[in-house]
């Protein structure tokens, strides 16, 4: 089982086509490591729904190539239906299911949304955990007023501007894009026909006419009996047992009960595991406590994993191997300085008392992470380089021609081997940068890791810079000179920002102490 899974549900303005479905179908599940959990159509409604799951990665991808096949076969000038919507991919959201906490499901939100808007020319708005604004978590009132209202909204009502892509719909329409819990789909039936008495518990029930805080209700006849309809937006914060509680309480009073309850489609386990944790009353039970949940927990496996990973790199190093050497670990250590930047930004989003500088935390995680991702490809990098370098340094020169040969590629090489960890010092300074921001603005707590970070950072430089000038000591004064200038220019910055990091942090230091 895979150690990270989401689960995605994207819905699509389209059912009446079944050759446009499957065509979108198949644009879904061509990216590698999706499975296809449900897929249903309602040519009432003219809309099909598209259940999931993956890997994070995948799943993102998989969004995007449904969204973009979508824009491509629906018009949204041309559909009709019964089910509100404002485009051709309506709404796309992402539930943590395994290894992923509601963060890392934002943050998919967030590189979907830019990804849709710059490369798609479509305006995607972000909705519930992901919303920039609290008048946008619901999806009602993003969805007020349709396609049609929206289309003129968009352009003249400041208000209505997207999070990302333009201030104008075309034929695609835009997407709504966020993250939640998982929605559960509960029906319970009472011992009546009475549908009035329904209607009345589902008033008392749902937080729109004052009830529990994440339950939609409303009263229906089914089947002969009269039945409360709800969907739980958020079992952990309004659970199954406290919701049926309340319908039996409600329904008592008009001298019925609960016939029986069902719930429609997918349910995660934790939800069953609460309400029989709270039903019997076991207050210190765990979860890991299931014996299915011990089988197929794979927490230790990916501790184990990433310890031995890390150790494997660490005894590389220590190997009489030169390769990896100084540029590898200065690049490692370069990732590891965006990795602290990343989480102190992490610890910073969502918490109210920084709300001024969320958006500029949410950048900094994006260029965090881009950075990250770029160090750690410069680890391999750096000693792919150097391997070069070895293998042109063993070339024969037992000839003019061989020696003239020799010397050619040993200067290439040595070109390559210099730009590498160059490349590591450009890097590393970026993320000293973005260290500033998060020692600056971000949360207190963390001030410590954020001047960790500057200090890996300026560290990364530091070693990348030895490796450039012991790759460029023999290159001739022209390919030596532009090099050796830029890595100076490199080394003078970091060192102002190295200062001005620990003027910061020695300022906020003071503030916690005070």
């Amino acid at each position: 089982m895979n150690s990270k899974l989401v689960e995605c549900i994207p819905n699509f303005s389209e059912a009446r086509r079944p050759e446009v479905v499957s065509e979108i179908r198949d644009a879904v599940l061509s990216v590698g490591g999706i499975k296809l959990l449900d897929m249903h159509s309602d040519t009432d409604h003219n809309r099909t729904v598209i259940t999931m799951i993956g890997a994070p990665e995948s799943v993102e991808k998989a969004a995007f190539e449904g969204i973009r096949k979508a824009a491509e076969l629906i018009d949204m000038d041309q559909h009709r239906g019964e089910h509100p919507r404002i485009g051709a991919t309506d709404v796309v959201p992402f539930i943590p299911i395994q290894g992923v906490s509601m963060l890392e499901c934002v943050e998919m939100a967030r590189r979907l949304g830019k990804r849709v808007g710059d490369e798609l020319g479509i305006p995607v708005y972000l909705y519930e955990e992901a919303a920039t604004r609290p008048e946008r978590r619901n999806l009602e009132d993003i969805r007020s007023g349709q396609y049609e209202g929206l289309k003129t909204e968009i352009i003249d009502n400041p208000l209505r501007s997207p999070d990302f892509g333009p201030c104008k719909l075309g034929k695609a329409g835009a997407v709504v894009i966020g993250a939640r819990e998982a929605l559960i789909a509960f029906n319970i039936y009472l011992t009546t026909d009475d549908v009035e008495i329904a209607k009345k518990i589902a008033k008392t029930v749902r937080f729109s006419s004052g009830g529990l805080r994440y339950v939609k209700a409303m009263g229906v006849l089914v089947g002969g009996l009269a039945q409360v309809s709800m969907n739980l937006t958020n079992y952990h914060q309004s659970p199954m047992a406290q919701v049926v509680e309340l319908v039996r309480r409600e329904a008592l009073r008009y001298g019925v009960n609960i016939h029986h309850s069902e719930v429609v489609g997918l349910i995660p386990q934790l939800a069953l595991v609460e309400a029989a944790t709270w039903y019997m009353q076991m207050d210190q039970f765990e979860p890991e406590q299931v014996l299915e949940n011990k089988l197929t927990s794979s927490d230790s496996e990916k501790i184990i994993e990433h310890k031995e990973k890390k150790l494997e790199f660490l005894d590389e190093l220590a190997s009489a191997d030169p390769t990896p050497g100084g540029g590898s670990a200065a690049a490692f250590t370069g990732a590891e300085a965006a990795a602290l930047v990343a989480m102190v930004a992490r610890l910073t989003v969502g918490k109210k008392k920084y709300a001024s500088v969320e958006q500029e935390m949410w950048n900094v995680i994006e260029n965090a992470e881009k950075l990250r991702g770029e160090l750690t490809h410069s680890i391999q990098e750096d000693a792919r380089a150097f391997q070069e370098l070895l293998v042109a340094m063993k070339l024969p020169k037992d000839s003019p021609e061989q020696e003239e040969r020799r010397k050619f590629e040993i200067e290439k090489a040595s070109v390559v081997a210099a730009k590498v960890p160059l490349q590591t010092a450009h890097l590393a300074l970026q993320v000293q940068r973005l260290a500033i921001q998060v020692a600056r603005l971000g949360n207190i707590n963390a001030i410590s890791d954020a001047g960790t970070a500057g200090v890996l950072a300026f560290a990364a430089i530091s070693g990348a810079g030895g490796n450039v000038r012991i790759n460029i000591k023999d290159l001739s004064e022209t390919l030596r000179s532009p090099i050796e200038n830029e890595l100076k220019e490199i080394e003078v910055e970091a060192k102002k920002v190295d200062l001005e990091i620990r003027t910061v942090l020695e300022e906020r230091a003071n503030l916690i102490i005070n």
